[in-house]
């Protein structure tokens, strides 16, 4: 919830590729990490994949974060790049795009 409300306080948009946000996202969990809502829904299924002792969850989590990896690295990035130009940018060489890290001053 906390992506979602920030998208739509800070970005004026959604999570949504039929409505993203108006302007760049980087408070929030944004700060912290650029891909929050993929990193999220993985944990998840792992979370299920370990409770359910399912392999089948595990193999879903996996296929999901490939997914995740390839709409991110052809899709949304390269979108970001020729929306917000430098600004993604600097954004980019500040946050990880899958490790979360404490932001720097």
């Amino acid at each position: 919830m906390w992506c979602i409300v920030t998208f739509a306080w800070i970005g004026k948009g959604t999570p949504a590729p039929f409505d993203p946000p108006h302007r760049l996202v980087v408070r929030g969990p944004y700060r912290f990490v650029r891909n929050p809502m993929y990193i999220g829904g993985a944990v998840t299924l792992a979370g299920a994949a370990l409770f359910y002792r399912s392999l089948f969850l595990l193999a879903y989590g996996c296929l999901f974060l490939l997914a995740a990896c390839l709409f991110v690295l052809f899709y949304e990035e390269p979108t970001l790049r020729r929306t917000f130009g430098i600004d993604y940018d600097a954004y980019c060489r500040r946050v990880s795009r899958w490790l979360p890290h404490a932001p720097s001053s």
